[in-house]
This record gives structure tokens, C-alpha cells and sequence, in this order.
């Protein structure tokens, strides 16, 4: 066999540069559409928003238990001794009104705080001692006759069964019987 011989260099060229020109990797390719821009609406979840809140409480106490006006001026030792009674209308007379006043505050947040507490306990994201659900996605249903956890409801008595076993025992039930049963759960229709 004979060897292939090399192509002429004029078409290697022209070939060289169409291979670039059709090249992908040198076309610039940004990450991002131009005309993209973030969305302005932020959401939180529930952590967030009651972390925001708590944190913005601790720091309005701190503020006010920090504040320049609460600090008292430090007493001279005849004015901590209580020989010279201070005069109306001096500093000091306009600082123990001020802190007061801050005391005051502080009283009345504290008092509301606590009353919000004896009320009963709130609802937090981390709280344990909430109230149970009472949405009824959270409910769990209960046999009528069983008392066992009751996957199915029997269409014709409307009484909640735990097995094919007690499904039996439902169907075989008198009409009155099982108006009973729905009016120990509550469940029972009474027309007037």
C-alpha cells in the first residue's frame, strides 16, 4: 500500500481558519442573562421572624436599662450621708425623676411581660408546652369500637373501624347502636 500524501498548505490554512472561527470555546458565554435581577420580595420562615423579634425585645430592655439617662450621677458623701436634703430644681432632683420615670418603664414591661406569661403558655418555635393542634390534618382518629388507631370509616354508619375483623362487627351493628357510638365521640346528627 502507499502512503497518503500531506495536503497542499494553501488548503491548511484556510481550513485553520474556519476551525477557529467556528471554534465554541473562544465565543464568550456569560453565567448569567443580562437581563436578570434578584427578586425584591424576601421570605422568611416562622424561626426567623419570632428569632427577629425576640432579639429586637432584648435589645429595646437593654437599651433601656443602658441608657445615659438611668446611670446616676455619683453622689457626694453629704449627699449619701442625707445631711443636706437637695434643692427643687437642681440636677439632682432632675436626675432621681428621670430615673423614675426609667424605673417606671421598666416596671410596667416587666409587669406586662408577666401577665402575658400567667395567661397561659405562648406558642413558640421551640416551646414545648403549646397547646395540641387542633387543625384536623393533626388529629388522629381512634376505633369506635376498639378504641385502637382507625385507618377506615365505614360510608353506611359513619363509625370509624380499626380491621376487617371489627369492620364485621360495625356492619352487623343495629342502626341505633352506632348512633349511640357517634354520640359518644360527638359525631351523631340530631335533626329537630
Amino acid at each position: 500500500m502507499a502512503p497518503i500524501p500531506p495536503a497542499p498548505q494553501a488548503g491548511d490554512d484556510s481550513h485553520q481558519q474556519l476551525l477557529d472561527q467556528l471554534d465554541l470555546t473562544l465565543m464568550p458565554r456569560p453565567f448569567r442573562n443580562p437581563h436578570w435581577k434578584p427578586s425584591q420580595r424576601r421570605n422568611k420562615n416562622i424561626k426567623q421572624i419570632i428569632g427577629e423579634a425576640s432579639r429586637k425585645e432584648a435589645s429595646v430592655l437593654v437599651t433601656q436599662n443602658n441608657s445615659g439617662s438611668s446611670t446616676p450621677h455619683p453622689q457626694s458623701s453629704a449627699n449619701a450621708t442625707g445631711s443636706v436634703t437637695p434643692l427643687p430644681g437642681s440636677a439632682q432632683v432632675q436626675t432621681n425623676i428621670t430615673q423614675a420615670a426609667q424605673n417606671l418603664s421598666t416596671m410596667v414591661l416587666e409587669r406586662n411581660l408577666q401577665a402575658s406569661l400567667s395567661s397561659g403558655p405562648i406558642a413558640t418555635y421551640t416551646n414545648i408546652e403549646s397547646a395540641p393542634s387542633l387543625h384536623p390534618a393533626h388529629q388522629k382518629h381512634y376505633c369506635d369500637i376498639t378504641g385502637l388507631p382507625a385507618p377506615y370509616t365505614d360510608p353506611k354508619s359513619r363509625l370509624r373501624y380499626h380491621n376487617a375483623e371489627v369492620f364485621q362487627v360495625v356492619r352487623s351493628l343495629p342502626q341505633s347502636a352506632a348512633e349511640k357510638y357517634l354520640e359518644a365521640r360527638g359525631a351523631h346528627v340530631v335533626l329537630k
